[in-house]
């Protein structure tokens, strides 16, 4: 009879082949990047300069050249502008204009933001650039001065090209531009809702209704982007900026972008509060336990995200799992095998099992691979303060080879203690 352990390693096995094709799918789409819009650094970054479809995030440049536009008096809010049989032809998501109908411009501003609409993008080319495919060009061209260097706009509606391709880092610029460039128009970014012939439609960008502090901007998909989106929140006197892109579904990809921003802003606040304490006139605890108390406090946040582009950043930088195939969530298989005997050294503690794994990826990368390639990646749970952390270990070293790897991790500013045998 063939040993039930056996059974249950092979569906185990056979489960996570299937989760790795559905994440080797997803990953060649997913992009991420998280910045504060004010200091310039960089929070979060995976795949950010990777090529991307921009699909109906393609919308923003579009907007922006209509702006432009507006702001030097060649169009006003007002003005009427013809639809062409071109534009009346364009699929989903769309206005319904007819052939010969016209819109206003400040209409077209809401579609283009709130419905996402194909026909009127195509509307807005032709009125400003006489076709689509000169509109286009000039896009690209005036991306390229706002720093956009690896953007090449096709159409102004995003829909497939293989030729149009961006970076969740140009993306982010631009969502940048918006709001540096036009204040007295951002506001529509932030509008849910959008009437048109006595119809009401609601935005496709849910964040901005339920997520406290987003202000906009823009969401978009097709099959070979996935689901995208470009967001701007502000809290507390800050101001930040995020993409994430080829998102799973709508809620996952919203889930994600939640998940990036409310760990951007805890822990810059966390930085903050570490700076306060540290100006404290107070004892000093030993610094190892000093050590492990900040790293388990500071890093143990509801979620993490990756610290230290700008100067002067934090000794303790905390690391969001980064979710590459955004696919439906994981929960990582306890060992079946006991944890290899020997010395270990800890870099962090972590709010998830997840984002201890992904600290402990990232860490293995900073000048010590040679050192831990044969350990075991170790997430331990760990209770404090009514709270679940969970540890992030490297398991099974011999003792010199722990306090080597921890002396280069410290020499960088990295958090990282040795453990004892059965400590």
């Amino acid at each position: 009879m063939e040993n039930p352990i056996v059974r249950l390693l092979a569906a185990v096995l056979a489960v996570l082949a299937l989760a790795s094709a559905g994440a080797s799918a997803q990953s060649e789409r997913y992009a991420a990047f998280v910045a504060d819009m004010e200091s310039g650094e960089v929070l979060h970054a995976r795949r950010a300069d990777a090529a991307r479809f921009p699909a109906s995030m393609t919308k923003m440049m579009t907007l922006y050249m209509l702006f432009e536009a507006e702001r030097d008096g060649r169009v006003s809010l007002s003005d009427e502008m013809s639809v062409s049989a071109e534009a009346a032809s364009r699929p989903a998501s769309r206005l319904g204009l007819s052939e010969g109908a016209t819109i206003r411009v400040e209409d077209a501003l809401r579609a283009l933001i709130i419905v996402s609409a194909n026909d009127v993008a195509v509307v807005v080319a032709e009125h400003l650039g006489g076709t689509e495919a000169a509109f286009a060009e000039a896009m690209t061209l005036r991306a390229s001065t706002l720093g956009l260097t690896s953007t090449t706009f096709r159409n102004a509606s995003g829909l497939p090209d293989s030729l149009q391709r961006t970076t969740a880092r140009d993306m982010a610029r631009l969502a940048y531009a918006l709001r540096r460039d036009f204040p007295q128009r951002y506001a529509y970014f932030s509008e849910t809702r959008f009437v048109w012939n006595g119809r009401t439609i609601n935005s496709h960008n849910t964040l901005v209704l339920s997520m406290p502090g987003v202000d906009g901007l823009k969401t978009g998909y097709i099959r070979a982007s996935g689901f995208n989106v470009a967001l701007t929140a502000q809290r507390d006197g800050r101001a930040l900026v995020a993409i994430v892109m080829g998102g799973a579904s709508p809620a996952v990809r919203d889930a994600h972008a939640r998940e990036l921003l409310e760990a951007a802003f805890t822990t810059l606040d966390a930085r903050d509060q570490g700076i306060r304490l540290a100006a404290l006139d107070v004892p000093r605890l030993n610094p190892i336990r000093e050590q492990e108390w900040l790293t388990a406090e500071l890093a143990g946040l509801p979620a993490q995200t990756a610290q230290g582009s700008a100067q002067g950043a934090p000794p303790v930088r905390v690391t969001l799992a980064d979710a590459d195939e955004l696919a439906a969530p994981v929960e990582e298989a306890q060992p079946l095998l006991a944890l290899p005997r020997g010395w270990s050294i800890q870099v962090g503690a972590y709010g998830s099992q997840a984002a201890a794994r992904a600290r402990l990826e990232t860490v293995s990368a900073l000048g010590i691979s040679d050192l831990v390639a044969s350990a075991r990646y170790a997430t331990e749970p760990l209770q404090r303060g009514g709270s679940q952390l969970w540890r992030a270990r490297f398991s099974g070293l011999d003792a010199d080879i722990a306090r080597a790897a921890c002396a280069r991790l410290q020499a960088r500013g990295e958090p990282c203690f040795t453990v004892a045998p059965d400590a």
